[in-house]
């Protein structure tokens, strides 16, 4: 939990921090790779961590990844210039992608699946704590520290979690037979697949049009890589991403596909629910974390009731149908918002995607990881991380051109420009930023009616869920029902 905070703390105290970064290195043109690079690493190094640490000693794998973590953040706050910073952010993103891999593998070897569901709420509160002190916390070590401290404040933390898991952390002993090998051409392949789609979709709508050579190559080029990567699976003695996992059990693809829309899903209103509230709702940007403190809530209590509730009766089909309706409704309740929308009608909106988040990302990776074999946990904790930012990856990209082409003249500017320095329209005649304000509307509409048409997708795949019963204690088979109990007379 302490690694996972440290992670999504990073993510969003970064962004806080960017003007103030452009301002001191300059290299405002380059200022996107600063995330993208961070994005792209970790996306493609996500999948690597995992069969490491399914190979080798998992908590020495996951140790790794904390300390490389914590050594980028250092250079980071070191950097002397923008393109010394995208080359740490490039290694932080490494460091990030272990973390994530490996965190969720641990608590899928510690803890049995119909155990987990006790810490389903603290996931979902680490989670949520990031997403909103990030921002706060990002904005306060900026502007009475300066911007380097917003990497430097990793290291206490990770500091005190390296020490924390190195004393107390006991992660029961792995049997591999034969000698552990990296399957080179596998890492290969799905890296280069990988980041022609996070490039196609960073790209896309914005330096790029969507209908171009440019990203029509890219997406085509993914594919490719994608077949080559498919094939060498087959091949390879030890696959860096088995394909069993896919054909195994059909609750590991549906899971995936939960995942990846609710990614797009909480991706996109995070992004673009503090750009409304600022410019048409009139909310004040220094405070833009809390904007989200109703799903967020939301979020946590829906996570920990499914959570407990699984825990007692091993039933768990129910909260993802639930949590798909929910997040369907919720975009679609967004999606009618307008000038005069008030913001307790917005907060209501909010708590219901919060609420279908949270019945359905953590129960979507506990159905995951109980439908593998536990000499695969590691692989489907990785590609469970990499299904979730791939579709938050996805969803920003399509939101982004559709903000773009709905937000007319020079007004237009990117939503994390918008979210970082209030308001941006001072400079404009009165109205000119009344059609601005118009404009974000109209944008705001479009981009959860299309949110709300990808999160319908996500009820055939939780109908056809098929509720396995879960394991009750480490090492027993995933689909394998739990022999009954004969009470003593």
């Amino acid at each position: 939990m302490l690694a996972l905070l440290l992670s999504m703390l990073d993510s969003f105290i970064v962004g806080t921090a960017m003007p103030a970064v452009v301002a001191d290195l300059g290299g405002l043109d380059h200022m996107s790779w600063v995330v993208t690079g961070y994005t792209l690493a970790t996306a493609c190094s996500t999948p690597v961590w995992g069969k490491l640490g399914d190979l080798f000693p998992r908590k020495t794998m996951f140790l790794a990844s904390v300390v490389l973590f914590l050594a980028a953040s250092v250079l980071c706050g070191m950097a002397p210039s923008m393109d010394t910073l995208i080359v740490s952010r490039v290694l932080q993103g490494l460091g990030a992608g272990g973390i994530g891999a490996g965190a969720f593998a641990l608590i899928g070897v510690l803890l049995p699946p119909r155990e987990r569901g006790r810490y389903q709420g603290m996931v979902a509160g680490v989670m949520a704590l990031g997403q909103l002190g990030g921002p706060l916390v990002g904005g306060f070590v900026t502007g009475h520290l300066g911007w380097r401290w917003a990497f430097y404040i990793n290291v206490p933390l990770g500091v005190v979690c390296i020490a924390w898991c190195w004393i107390m952390l006991r992660v029961p002993a792995a049997r591999r037979q034969g000698k552990a090998s990296l399957d080179w051409w596998g890492i290969a392949f799905l890296t280069g697949a990988i980041s022609a789609c996070v490039m196609a979709a960073t790209w896309a709508g914005s330096t790029y049009p969507w209908g171009s050579w440019q990203i029509i190559g890219l997406a085509v080029l993914a594919l490719a890589l994608l077949a080559a990567f498919i094939a060498a699976e087959r091949r390879a003695r030890e696959p860096l991403m088995p394909l069993r996992i896919y054909s195994g059990h059909r609750n590991f693809p549906l899971s995936a596909v939960l995942l990846t829309v609710t990614g797009i899903a909480s991706f996109g209103a995070t992004l673009y629910l503090p750009l409304y509230q600022q410019v048409v709702q009139g909310a004040s940007a220094s405070h833009s974390g809390l904007l989200l403190l109703p799903m967020m809530i939301a979020t946590l209590i829906t996570s920990n009731i499914a959570g407990k509730v699984m825990t007692a009766t091993g039933r768990y089909k129910t909260f993802p149908v639930i949590g798909g309706v929910c997040l369907t409704v919720g975009m679609g309740l967004l999606s009618t918002m307008g000038t005069d929308t008030s913001r307790i009608a917005t907060s209501a909106s909010m708590a219901i995607v919060g609420a279908g988040t949270g019945l359905t990302m953590q129960m979507a990776n506990t159905m995951a990881q109980n439908a593998v074999a536990l000499r695969d946990i590691g692989s489907a904790s990785a590609a469970t991380n990499l299904f979730r930012n791939l579709g938050g990856s996805l969803g920003i990209a399509v939101f982004a051109s559709l903000f773009t082409g709905a937000v007319s003249g020079g007004t237009a500017q990117s939503p994390g420009a918008a979210a970082h320095s209030g308001h941006a329209t001072e400079h404009l005649t009165a109205a000119a930023h009344q059609a601005y304000v118009h404009d974000v509307a109209h944008a705001t509409h479009l981009i959860f009616l299309t949110g709300a048409c990808i999160a319908l997708t996500a009820l055939p795949a939780a109908v056809f869920i098929e509720e396995v019963p879960l394991r009750g204690k480490p090492g027993s088979d995933p689909a394998t029902p739990r022999p009954k109990k004969v009470a003593a007379s």
